[in-house]
């Protein structure tokens, strides 16, 4: 039987929700539908274990895993019911990880007694730490980046504070033996990689861009905290550095970010692309793309192939920062590549010995 891998969650959220519901899904289904690799050095999604979780929500605080994963104000469509894990989520720190505007929507209790995490996680036995904390959530990524040095756990970040892609980061997790990956997820097929690849191959077919845009609208609780735009700095960084960075011509006006919520969309996610350049002979083209997908599912996809090539990384005894895997499914690693060589990096990476 092979070795389960074990993972440690801080945030449950839809994201989460969608990996916990995911792992189920691939566990019970002989399927490899959605599923970039099925199989990664030996490792099936089923293999994933989640063993410890943390989240501020009393809702979701106390409860197991199963039940906290569709607990309010998640709205992710369920995919799989999911049993009991025997996993109870634990109450971590608040910092700044629930906004001023969002107290209503995350509802903390201060009589739930915050949990000791370096203890919970060393004691679980986890091998990854993967930070789902809201956007803007600056200290909190941090105390928990910390948490996962103190305790010998590596990091994955999929939020866009830049914690895998900084030089001083790594090196810490470096000098602890530790890999780290991130930052900012990239979904499957999602607003960054469509733009990434339709403006790369207007550049490669010999065209000039001038101007280009994308907005992002959904309802999930990721669209309603970026409505505090003092939160949304490193997000609009995140989004608009993936797309500039494989662009060897400069775009005159570029706006590349999160636009605004629309409850009743929940985690559906829409994505509203435009393009307007010069062809041959500075002919004018405008194009305009209309990209609507489950915005949770759409990261789960990634983040599993991210947990097992990072366990891969362990077994080989690989430490530091992953750039493989951070360059292929993040949208703000140390190292930018364009996607297809990205994608060979990876399939090199994970199919070594």
């Amino acid at each position: 039987m092979r070795r389960k891998i074990k993972v440690a969650l801080i945030g449950v959220g839809n994201c989460a929700s969608s990996l916990v519901q995911g792992i189920q899904y691939y566990t019970l289904n002989n399927t490899n539908v959605g599923l970039m690799h099925p199989d990664i050095g030996g490792y099936k999604v089923s293999d994933i274990l989640v063993v410890a979780a943390f989240d501020v929500d009393k809702r979701k605080v106390g409860s197991d895993l199963a039940r906290a994963i569709f607990a309010p104000p998640n709205c992710t469509k369920k995919i799989i019911d999911v049993p009991q894990t025997g996993i109870i989520v634990n109450k971590g720190p608040v910092m700044d990880g629930v906004a001023k505007h969002m107290e209503d929507i995350f509802l903390t209790d201060k009589s739930q007694k915050t949990s000791n995490v370096k203890r919970i996680l060393k004691n679980s036995g986890a091998e990854m730490f993967i930070c789902y904390l809201p956007v803007g959530s600056v200290r909190a990524t941090r105390y928990y980046a910390q948490a996962a040095l103190d305790t010998g756990v590596g990091f994955i970040n999929a939020i866009p504070e830049f914690i895998c892609s900084n030089n001083s980061w790594i090196s810490r997790f470096q000098e602890k033996g530790l890999p780290c990956a991130g930052d900012d997820i990239k979904s499957q097929v999602g607003a960054t990689i469509l733009h990434r690849t339709i403006s790369r191959l207007i550049q490669d077919r010999g065209q000039k861009i001038d101007t280009m845009y994308q907005l992002n609208i959904g309802g999930n609780t990721d669209f309603l905290n970026m409505t505090d735009k003092t939160r949304i700095v490193s997000k609009r960084k995140s989004k608009t550095q993936a797309v500039m960075s494989i662009l060897d011509d400069k775009v005159i006006q570029v706006h590349i970010g999160p636009s605004d919520y629309v409850s009743y969309l929940k985690d559906n996610k829409i994505c509203y692309l435009n393009i307007k350049g010069r062809q041959f002979a500075e002919m004018p083209f405008d194009l305009d793309v209309k990209l609507s997908v489950e915005d949770s599912p759409n990261s789960a996809g990634v983040m599993v192939d991210v947990i097992r090539a990072f366990k891969l990384a362990i077994d080989r005894g690989i430490t530091g920062h992953l750039t493989e895997v951070s360059s292929y499914a993040f949208k703000s690693p140390r190292t930018q590549y364009r996607d297809e060589e990205a994608k060979n990096r990876f399939e090199k990476f994970i199919n070594s010995t």
